[in-house]
């Protein structure tokens, strides 16, 4: 008696799909811990190293500016090679990178240092978000992607605790701080042993026999490719791809709303201590770790706003909250301290919960044959809002002020609520693993899916 066939796209949740998600954890927690641990690490560096606002910013930013090489090298580089190879290899550098920071004096080699972490964590972001993505069923895609945001805030909230231990064992402490990332980067390095390529992207390139093995052996032997994917055309697809007249308004919305959430995201929970330095909080430890439980408890919220709202709707509707919250910060930063930790901890909540969508929208704005590579493009365009926050924010205090400071940052924030009201597209019924249109762009003909209901 034959067994029903499922679509790949239809199967229940199995314990591969949680396999996956919980290797793609890896990059997200190395992410999160790695970029949280620097601006501890940089409170007792800076005075030992004699470092200008100049060269913190540069430190502080570096593996940001790594992430956003990685994110289109590596990203464009997986939709040519395969997911799998880079997939791998990425946390082999990471950890090797890691372990050299113990020994840096120089501030030019920490920065080389960061930035070859950050381009490994870029490649990575991409290429686990895309695999995730490309495996997961289409019922609870949205939840596993943005649980990847829930882990970046462990490895971030994690960071700021180890960091605070490690900071009463003396003025070398910062050398641990930073030589600690390898432990996590070495144990997914070993994990992901024998992770199998995206069936997909085998299927983008042909190789169809074994997409259909993959799928069989790791999802479901009653699951099935999508006969209408099974259409393979030699045309290379590439960057310019991505801003044809059918996509050119998915990458712009993609990278423009990542871009303007992250920035004030990274700028000011990197240089934290900093900030409530600037508002007065002459004992921050408290404040920081109710900052960073919000944080967590932010994520969380997230996971239920993702399943219970549109992309679209949450994304305005957060921007705006934002927005307004952090104004009213900015305002407030020299008034009550009460006051200022709760509409600190208002920004802080909505802040996280809003992340979720930066691990979930990116994935299901382009086509599989240019999936790796947009998500790429988008990630790296909002490493430079990152980057560019947290390069510039020492600078801005030291010259301008905080008022100044988080008013700009606010101006950041409308922008993206402004392109989100624009071109926020609907997502979240996306079937990821369905070709139902053709694009067209100078007589080549790319497959793409469109939002088809659930």
């Amino acid at each position: 008696m034959n067994e029903q066939k499922i679509k790949m796209d239809d199967v229940p949740l199995n314990k591969f799909h949680l396999k996956i998600t919980a290797l793609t954890f890896g990059a997200n927690f190395s992410d999160g811990y790695a970029l949280g641990i620097i601006g501890m690490a940089l409170t007792l560096l800076s005075p030992q190293m004699k470092l200008s606002p100049l060269w913190e910013g540069l430190i502080g930013s570096s593996a940001l500016i790594g992430v956003f090489l990685g994110c289109l090298v590596l990203g464009r580089l997986a939709d040519r090679i395969g997911r799998q190879k880079i997939f791998q290899l990425n946390f082999l550098v990471i950890t090797i990178a890691s372990v050299l920071q113990f020994f840096v004096n120089d501030p030019a080699v920490l920065f080389a240092l960061r930035l070859l972490i950050g381009f490994a964590l870029g490649g990575d972001f991409t290429v686990g978000s895309t695999l995730l993505a490309e495996f997961a069923p289409r019922k609870y895609r949205g939840f596993l992607l943005a649980f990847l945001n829930v882990i970046w805030t462990v490895g971030y909230v994690a960071s700021n605790f180890i960091g605070y231990y490690l900071e009463q064992t003396g003025p070398e402490s910062w050398r641990w701080m930073l030589v600690s990332t390898a432990i996590p980067a070495f144990i997914v390095l070993l994990l992901r042993i024998g992770t199998p390529e995206s069936p997909g992207w085998l299927v983008s390139v042909g190789r169809i026999d074994e997409a259909r093995q993959i799928v069989k052996k790791y999802v479901s032997p009653h699951a099935e490719i999508d006969e209408t994917l099974i259409n393979h055309t030699e045309t290379t697809h590439g960057f310019r791809d991505l801003f044809s007249k059918q996509l050119w308004k998915n990458t712009a919305f993609g990278g423009l709303f990542y871009a303007c959430q992250v920035l004030p995201y990274y700028a000011i929970y990197t240089f934290l201590p900093v900030i409530l330095s600037a508002m007065g909080f002459t004992e921050s430890f408290f404040v920081d770790m109710v900052l960073n439980i919000f944080l967590l408890i932010g994520t969380i919220a997230g996971l239920w706003c993702i399943e219970k709202f549109s992309r679209r709707g949450f994304t305005i509707n957060t921007f705006a909250i934002l927005a307004v919250s952090l104004f009213i910060l900015s305002i407030l930063h020299n008034g009550p301290q009460s006051l200022v930790i709760i509409a600190f901890v208002v920004f802080t909540f909505v802040m996280a919960a809003a992340g979720n969508l930066t691990l979930v929208y990116p994935a299901e704005l382009f086509p599989t044959e240019i999936r790796s590579t947009g998500v790429g493009v988008v990630s790296a365009i909002s490493r430079i809002g990152s980057a560019a926050g947290t390069f510039f924010l020492p600078i801005s205090l030291n010259s301008f002020g905080l008022n100044f400071t988080m008013i700009g940052m606010t101006g950041v924030l409308l922008i993206g609520l402004i392109v989100s009201i624009a071109w926020a597209p609907e997502t979240k019924s996306l079937a990821l693993n369905e070709a139902s249109n053709l694009l067209c762009d100078e007589g080549q003909t790319l497959q793409v899916q469109e939002i088809e209901s659930v």
